[in-house]
């Protein structure tokens, strides 16, 4: 009785299940994974195995230039905050220290140069005509004052004109001289060096035409040295001593057009 019992085939009892045994076993599960991670996704759709080198630690540099014609390419230079503004307009303001590059060097910024820019096209056009209007009253009372529309076309194509094309003409002069130069930031510096022609508008609209010319004076002054120290310190050698002097010139040059156009 034992024996038979030992000969019964265990497949053919209740409950049990077959085993399957044959010759093309397949491979084990413990070597399934390695081998699936080789072979899928396929390599020649476009994919990469996992742990090659070309990985980059998961992190694939990313490139936001989409052409010159995209406005999503300059996105990435209007990435800040009321916080960073703030800093940088007052940086502006105190022309003697001369590291406006430093603060600027992780993320420069356009939106100062379209912001600053278009404010001081429409201060300049409007308080201008206020102070033509003010000074017409205190010499002649009787005399008629008309707004003078012009003024916004002036300024505009002045101011626009000069943020734009005296950074761009330093950029290919210092690529000409051998010095590296980012246009962004020299856009970025020459945008924020008209701020203080803003707050100067305001005040240049006082009828007095001595207090006028120390103003400007004053307000030229500290923004050209804004701009010559930062350019100073930011092309690092002597043998190009004409770049911040000539810089400085035109932003004292800058500051006498306003105040003899629209301030005369």
């Amino acid at each position: 009785m034992e024996e038979s019992y030992a000969n019964f085939p265990s497949s053919h009892s209740p409950g049990s299940v077959p085993a399957v045994i044959g010759e093309d076993k397949k491979p084990s599960t413990q070597e399934v994974p390695g081998a699936n991670l080789q072979i899928f996704p396929p390599n020649n759709q476009g994919y990469q195995t996992l742990g090659t080198p070309s990985d980059g630690g998961g992190q694939q540099p990313t490139n936001d230039w989409k052409g010159f014609f995209s406005i999503s390419s300059y996105t990435q230079y209007f990435n800040v905050d009321t916080d960073i503004v703030l800093n940088r307009l007052i940086s502006s303001l105190y022309p003697t220290i001369g590291d406006f590059f430093s603060k600027i060097d992780a993320n420069p910024d356009l939106y100062g140069l379209v912001w600053i820019s278009t404010t001081l096209v429409f201060v300049i056009a409007s308080l201008g005509n206020c102070a033509t209007y003010l000074m017409q009253k205190k010499g002649e009372q009787s005399s008629l004052w008309t707004f003078d529309v012009n003024y916004v076309n002036v300024a505009a194509a002045s101011i626009y004109g000069y943020a734009l094309v005296v950074p761009l003409g330093y950029y290919f002069l210092l690529q000409y001289l051998g010095s590296g130069a980012s246009l962004v930031r020299l856009w970025c510096l020459w945008g924020y060096s008209l701020f203080i022609f803003i707050l100067t508008s305001f005040v240049l609209i006082i009828p007095v035409e001595f207090v006028r010319w120390v103003i400007i004076l004053v307000a030229g002054g500290a923004s050209a040295s804004f701009v010559g120290l930062n350019l100073r310190s930011y092309i690092q050698t002597s043998d190009l001593a004409i770049v911040p002097i000539s810089a400085f010139v035109l932003q004292m040059g800058l500051s006498l057009f306003i105040k003899m156009w629209f301030f005369a």
